[in-house]
C-alpha cells in the first residue's frame, strides 16, 4: 500500500483503487470544518479508518446541506422519504448508482464509503447517496517558445507540458475543469461540456459563436485519448455515505493548433483560466495533482527535478 503513486499506476494504469489489495488511504475527506460549513467532522484516528477494524464508540456527525435538502433537481430525498426507494449498485433509471470501483456495502439503507469512515454521516454537499460521479478533462500542450519551438526543463532536459487550469469560484484553489455527469448523460458528453462552460465560458455565448467552438472542438475531443484514472476520489466533501468518483481523460493537442486557436474564458464555477505549466510543484484541488502526474508519465514530459521521485522500472 506504500507503492509511489506513479509506479502504481504501472500495475493499475486505470484504477488507483482496489479494495482487495490495496489500503486506499484518504485525507482530505478527513478535514474539518467540512467545506462551506462550521462543521466539524468526528475525529477518525489513520488506524481506525478501515471498516474491517472494529469501533464500537464511532459515532460521526450527521450533516447534509441545507442546498441538498432543499431537493434540487440534482440530489436524491432523504432516505427515509416516503416513494424513495433506490436501487444501490445498479443503474437506477437514468440515475447511475454503480461504482467504478465494483459493489460498495449497503448498511441500514446507507451505502458506505468503500474507503473507510470520515466521521461525518449523511451526504454534506453531494447531491447523490453512494457514489457521485463526474467527469475531468484534462487538456494539454507542449510549451512553446516564440518560435514554436518546444521548450524542454533546464534540469531534466524533458519537454514542459502545459494543461488548461482552472481557479474554483467556491475554495479559490487550481483545479482541472471538469463536474458532475447529468442523470442520462454518456462520459464523453460530460468531458467536453463541462470544458466549453469552465474553460471558454460556452453558457454566455451566442448560438453563432457556439457552433464555431463546437467545431473547434470536434477534432480535439474525438482524437484518441488517454484515459488517466476512474474511481474514487479523496475529495473533502465525502461522508460516510456519499463519495465523489470520476473519470479523468487526457486530450492532449500534439501540434498546439486546435487550442492555440481557442480564446480561454472564464466561466460557470470557474473564476480564472489559464494555461499552466506542469511540475510536482503544482497545488491543485483534491486528487487533480495525482492524476496530471499521470499525465506526464504518459506523455514523457517533464515533472520533477528530483530523479529519485521517478519509478524504475
Amino acid at each position: 500500500s506504500n507503492l509511489s503513486a506513479n509506479c502504481w499506476s504501472r500495475l493499475h494504469p486505470a484504477n488507483m483503487f482496489n479494495s482487495y489489495n490495496v489500503k486506499f488511504r484518504h485525507s482530505k475527506a478527513l478535514t474539518s470544518p467540512y467545506p462551506g460549513s462550521h462543521i466539524e467532522r468526528s475525529h477518525v484516528p489513520e488506524d481506525k479508518v478501515g471498516w474491517p477494524t472494529e469501533w464500537k464508540d464511532y459515532n460521526p456527525v450527521e450533516y447534509t446541506a441545507k442546498s441538498v435538502l432543499a431537493g434540487p433537481s440534482w440530489a436524491d430525498p432523504q432516505i427515509n422519504d416516503e416513494g424513495f426507494s433506490p436501487k444501490f449498485n445498479e443503474r437506477d433509471g437514468e440515475v447511475e448508482r454503480r461504482s467504478l470501483n465494483g459493489l460498495y456495502v449497503v448498511e441500514n439503507g446507507r451505502p458506505r464509503n468503500p474507503a473507510g469512515r470520515t466521521g461525518l454521516t449523511g451526504r454534506g454537499l453531494l447531491g447523490r447517496w453512494g457514489p457521485n460521479h463526474a467527469a475531468d478533462p484534462v487538456v494539454t500542450r507542449w510549451k512553446r517558445d516564440g518560435s514554436g519551438n518546444k521548450v524542454a526543463h533546464p534540469v531534466t532536459g524533458k519537454n514542459i507540458l502545459q494543461f488548461v487550469a482552472i481557479k474554483r469560484r467556491d475554495c479559490g484553489e487550481w483545479a482541472i475543469p471538469g463536474g458532475m455527469v447529468d442523470p442520462g448523460e454518456k462520459i464523453t458528453a460530460t468531458l467536453k461540456r463541462e470544458f466549453e462552460e469552465e474553460a471558454l465560458n460556452s453558457l454566455q455565448k451566442s448560438p453563432e459563436e457556439k457552433a464555431k467552438l463546437e467545431k473547434q472542438l470536434h477534432k480535439l475531443f474525438n482524437q484518441e485519448h488517454f484515459v488517466v484514472y476512474r474511481g474514487y476520489v479523496d475529495d473533502p466533501r465525502n461522508t460516510d455515505n456519499a463519495w465523489m468518483e470520476t473519470e479523468a481523460v487526457n486530450y492532449h493537442d500534439e501540434t498546439g493548433e486546435t487550442m492555440d486557436n481557442l480564446p480561454l474564458e472564464a466561466g460557470d464555477d470557474a473564476g480564472v483560466v489559464k494555461w499552466v505549466d506542469i511540475s510536482e510543484k503544482l497545488e491543485l484541488y483534491a486528487s487533480h495533482s495525482y492524476f496530471i502526474k499521470l499525465v506526464t508519465e504518459k506523455q514523457g514530459a517533464h515533472w520533477s527535478e528530483d530523479p529519485g521521485s521517478e519509478c524504475h522500472e
